[in-house]
């Protein structure tokens, strides 16, 4: 990992990520192959000016479906590494704000 721009991929936002922001103030982020924990909570924390209080990091593997009749399965979307990112009660990350 070179900087910190590299670690965060994106912010999942799903009905359950929904959820955790609201009640848990855990926001979901999927990040790079390589990311470990003080990495992504270093990136969170200079990105988004916020204190990190845990970071559980989770392997989603590959989701597999078959096509039409046959018996043969095909990765219909790669695995993907996402990190759980629990926050103080006060802080705030302004992206998931205002998303229902």
């Amino acid at each position: 990992m070179s900087t910190i721009y590299e670690v965060l991929h994106r912010p999942i936002v799903t009905e359950k990520s929904n959820y955790l922001v609201n009640t848990l103030h855990q926001y979901v982020f999927e990040v790079a192959r390589d990311a470990n924990r003080t990495q992504v909570k270093d990136a969170v924390e200079i990105l988004f000016h916020v204190t990190v209080k845990r970071v559980n990091i989770i392997n989603a593997p590959a989701k597999r479906a078959r096509k039409g009749k046959s018996r043969r399965l095909d990765v219909s979307n790669a695995g993907y590494k996402k990190a759980i990112v629990t926050l103080n009660p006060e802080d705030r990350i302004p992206l998931f704000e205002g998303v229902e």
